[in-house]
């Protein structure tokens, strides 16, 4: 169904864009010439996003049409993706920017630009009068490769540094959990030493197989008592004792914990594919969120010590109460990158995707395929469990057919085997996005988790969702899609009001996730392009927003397909656009002219409004 919106700020298809092709003017107001470019149709959309906009190289074009069509197939085979630096080609050598007194070791042979003055000729132009890096920490790494290099580069082509600024700086680690590289080294190497997890995996092996001669029940109750307390469960001295004696876990690490036990309804930000990244999760914070979860990442890239896997574990000093969620499917390699973990990384929960619906993991016993495996699952659980010195959560489905609800029967075997938290998304894989989550089916297993606590999940975009989640028993909620298509959701959640943010607000938090981007992936080509391609992919979810001052009646419900409307000012308008375009407009107001040969595609086309 529609979304009801007050008449007065209704429109077509047709003259939305019309009206934002024209600069915010009215059809009346400023009629087009007949010789004018033609506008955009009800027939542009996201399948051919920017053929106005953004125009291919005909060469790029016609290698992209000589590619073995097999190896086209399959999920986002097709979605135009460029890498950020293939926007930059020409780029000066690290030896410069860092401004080393050595020179380059590769000599000749550097695919690097040595000049300076022809980088700076090929370079291009500066994107604004202000660097962020250089005004919060008094120097700017990035040097000469900087977009905003003028802020902070001498007549004489110098990296500038505010000593006062940067001396404040000093001792101060903002992000935590980068991949030492002796370590990666050792991992690739595969000379890191995994003792514990070994031992541990070969005795678990061994003790379910002996379940078949009613041997396992005996042994499985020394496993029950490495339940840790989290979120609002209350536990008592008596399991507070037996904590301190049975398993891996100190006074130190249930005190820590306590600290959590104290917060009311949490809300907690799960990891979003894409557009969770570090930078977004520092806006939540902003606005509210309790709990931060870091991106789904692959136990086996982390444990072959894979770069671009291991900076989905980084943490900010924000974030106060953060977990890591790792996907697996053998039980051998979720343990011992459960004490990788363990050893190496600042965290304080250890979270497993059981949910993950992408054919890519479910297809190889990975995500809500470990729900029909609960053999293989058992075996993770306790394995994790048994090496870890925080708590081990898991993030689950309620099944994997429609219709077939299977979340009620694991949900009592998970408390034997020693889960601390349990987090349920109100629908299965099957279902996806196309179905309301259903808030009776996680009301019936919270209760049948107590005293583990539970987190409900789906579908909530306001407060009175929220509200309405927190009727049930569950401990806790949890916002994914609702955090990206407004994350002040928190604050409305947290005040139990409705926020008529206005549309420079909304600006003012896209500019701080643009600033937050380039300090976190960097403030050169390279970095920037990065930081654009996540703000777009971001906006494709934020333009379902309807602002509550234009609503008949309150609150959005997350399903609901926005009719076409104007906003209050042209910023407002643009901001409700779904075409790709509009997306690229914005960015270029915070990020300055894209590309040449720049295209984009949003990863999530959504599939809510089906």
């Amino acid at each position: 169904g529609g979304v009801c919106v007050i008449e007065q700020f209704l429109t077509t298809k047709e003259k939305f864009h019309e009206i934002l092709d024209s600069g915010g003017k009215g059809p009346n107001d400023d009629k087009a010439s007949d010789d004018a470019g033609p506008k955009e149709t009800a027939e542009d959309s996201l399948e051919e996003p920017q053929e106005k906009k953004c125009k291919v190289d005909p060469a790029e074009q016609e290698r992209m049409g000589k590619q073995d069509s097999k190896r086209m197939r399959g999920q986002n085979k097709s979605r135009p993706h460029m890498k950020p630096t293939s926007y930059d080609n020409r780029r000066l050598c690290p030896s410069i920017i860092q401004e080393r007194e050595t020179k380059c070791v590769y000599g000749d042979k550097c695919k690097f630009i040595h000049d300076v003055a022809e980088y700076m000729a090929l370079k291009p132009a500066d994107v604004g009068e202000h660097c962020y890096l250089y005004d919060t920490f008094g120097k700017c790494h990035y040097g000469l490769s900087c977009r905003f290099a003028r802020a902070h580069i001498s007549a004489d082509l110098k990296n500038l540094a505010n000593e006062e600024r940067a001396k404040a700086m000093v001792g101060r680690t903002p992000v935590r959990n980068s991949l030492d590289k002796d370590l990666q080294w050792r991992l690739r190497k595969k000379v890191v030493p995994f003792t514990a997890s070994d031992e541990k995996t070969a005795w678990l092996e061994n003790i379910i197989n002996l379940c078949y001669f009613g041997i396992y029940c005996m042994v499985a109750r020394s496993f029950s008592s490495s339940c840790l307390p989290f979120g609002k469960l209350q536990v008592s001295q008596e399991n507070l004792a037996r904590v301190k004696t049975i398993g891996p876990l100190t006074d130190a690490d249930v005190i820590k914990l306590r600290q959590c036990e104290k917060k009311q309804d949490l809300i907690k930000l799960i990891h979003l594919s894409q557009c969770g990244n570090l930078p977004f999760r520092r806006i939540c914070k902003r606005f509210g969120a309790d709990i931060t979860c870091g991106e789904m990442a692959m136990c086996t890239n982390l444990l072959q010590g894979q770069s671009s896997e291991w900076a989905l574990l980084k943490r900010h000093e924000s974030e106060d109460l953060f977990g890591v969620q790792v996907e697996g499917c053998f039980p051998d390699t979720m343990t011992r990158c459960a004490e990788l973990l363990n050893n190496k990384i600042d965290v304080d929960f250890v979270d497993i995707n059981s949910g993950c619906p992408i054919d890519l993991v479910y297809k190889k016993g990975g995500g809500c395929g470990l729900m029909t495996r609960t053999n293989k699952f058992e075996q993770i659980i306790r394995g994790m469990n048994s090496v870890l010195d925080v708590p081990l959560t898991v993030k689950i489905r309620t099944g994997v057919q429609e219709k077939a609800n299977i979340a009620h029967k694991l949900i009592p075997e998970m408390k034997k085997w020693g889960v601390s938290m349990i987090t349920l998304h109100g629908r299965s894989r099957e279902q996806r996005y196309t179905k309301s989550a259903d808030w009776d089916y996680i009301n019936t297993c919270s209760q049948l988790a107590s005293p583990i606590p539970l987190f409900g999940n789906g579908d909530i975009l306001s407060y009175y969702d929220a509200m309405k989640a927190r009727e049930t028993d569950v401990s806790g909620v949890m916002l994914a899609r609702g955090a990206l298509i407004k994350p002040w959701v928190f604050t409305e959640i947290k005040e139990r009001r409705d926020w008529d943010i206005s549309s420079s607000e909304r600006l003012d938090v896209l500019r701080d996730f643009t600033h937050y981007g380039l300090e976190h992936w960097g403030s050169d080509t390279q970095g920037l392009e990065k930081t654009r391609n996540f703000l777009l992919e971001w906006l494709s979810f934020m333009c379902r927003y309807i602002p509550v001052g234009l609503l008949e009646r309150v609150p959005q419900k997350i399903n609901e397909r926005p009719p076409y409307y104007m906003g209050r000012d042209y910023l407002e308008s643009l901001m409700a656009s779904q075409h790709v375009g509009d997306w690229i407009k914005i960015s270029e107001m915070l990020l300055g002219p894209v590309p040449k040969n720049f295209n984009f595609l949003p990863k999530h086309k959504a599939n809510a409004y089906k």
